[in-house]
């Protein structure tokens, strides 16, 4: 997450990005409205930063938001919006989830977070997620390996088995590094299987279940695809590059949109252009530009860190899925998460 002097500085430069490159392409932007957020976080300033979605399978009414709060820990919100449950897990930055995730023996729904809280600065944040009644209960806060790296800021998960979990951590000088999960017993561990080096500060990541696919945001350079399989030789290929039009640096917040086995789209947030650009996963065509207006009670979106997508029939409105990313400026409240209807998405995507 950046500061507020340094996206002030990145907005300048790529002003004079644009004066300076004769792109190729040229960005329609389109809108959408948010019609739904979560309660402001406790804490002021540059705070909130990154959303998880369960979906509760068997009443996806009462399905689940997890969020950090960066100057405190996780909150947890209902799909109104409403703050239900929160733990102090430290300095989180970025956060995901995997259902169906075997901790100590027993199927659970496994949240975990990057930690900044010490010098160096490296945990990783596990939490299982309980549903009835609803919050985190805390099974560890694991050292990670900051040798000289940098602090850690990016996270995501891959679920390849229910007792198969990999995390994928990104450090702010550019590695990236995969840890095997040892869940198995009653204090989890974490094991560095696998550094991925690219040249600058990295944070947002996503991987695709389906295909085994990690998305990686290289901030000032673009999107990276790589293989999540920790024996994979294969090197990062640029999926999706800064033109300084379509997509502005700093990329942070990515996510996937599925669509059947492999295909669908990611979804980045363009930082300093208040935007988002959608790429098709498998052709990785720009499939729309778009930036989030308010409707109603609800503000309109700005300065966008992290994001999910969440795909199923949550229930009206959100009857096919919902998008739900970090507002910047939610002034005059504390910084929140907004709430964008699936079905309204896809129709300014073209996918329906």
């Amino acid at each position: 997450m950046t500061s507020l002097s340094k996206r002030a500085v990145y907005a300048t430069c790529s002003m004079i990005a644009l004066a300076l490159i004769a792109p190729t392409a040229t960005a329609q932007t389109a809108t959408i409205a948010a019609v739904r957020e979560t309660a402001p976080v406790a804490s002021p300033g540059d705070a909130a930063d990154d959303p998880a979605v369960w979906r509760n399978p068997a009443d996806p009414a009462k399905s689940l938001i997890v969020g950090t709060d960066k100057s405190w820990g996780l909150n947890v919100h209902d799909l109104s919006g409403r703050l239900i449950a929160s733990a102090p897990a430290g300095l989180v930055n970025n956060v995901d989830l995997r259902a169906d995730v075997m901790v100590d023996g027993k199927a659970a729904i496994l949240v975990a977070a990057t930690d900044r809280s010490e010098d160096p600065k490296g945990k990783l944040a596990l939490y299982a997620l309980e549903t009835a009644p609803a919050g985190l209960r805390h099974l560890a806060h694991i050292d990670v390996e900051s040798d000289g790296v940098g602090d850690v800021y990016g996270f995501c998960l891959w679920r390849r088995a229910p007792d198969d979990v990999f995390a994928f951590i990104a450090y702010n000088n550019g590695d990236v590094r995969q840890y095997a999960l040892d869940l198995s017993g009653p204090a989890p561990t974490a094991k560095m299987v696998r550094d991925i080096r690219l040249a600058t500060q990295t944070e947002g990541c996503v991987v695709d279940d389906r295909t085994g696919q990690l998305y990686v945001g290289e901030e000032e350079r673009g999107v990276w695809r790589i293989e999540a399989d920790p024996g994979s030789k294969a090197a990062p290929e640029m999926f999706a590059a800064i033109d300084g039009v379509n997509l502005i640096a700093d990329v942070e917040g990515v996510a996937i949109i599925p669509k059947g086995d492999k295909g669908g789209y990611l979804i980045a947030s363009s930082q300093n252009d208040n935007a988002y650009a959608v790429y098709d996963l498998e052709s990785g065509r720009l499939a729309r530009h778009f930036r989030i207006v308010g409707s109603g009670t609800v503000d309109a979106v700005t300065d966008t860190d992290g994001l999910e997508f969440a795909p199923g029939d949550f229930g009206a409105p959100f009857g096919e899925g919902f998008l739900i990313v970090q507002d910047g400026d939610n002034a005059p409240a504390n910084q929140n998460f907004k709430m964008v209807p699936g079905d309204a998405l896809m129709r300014l995507i073209g996918s329906k």
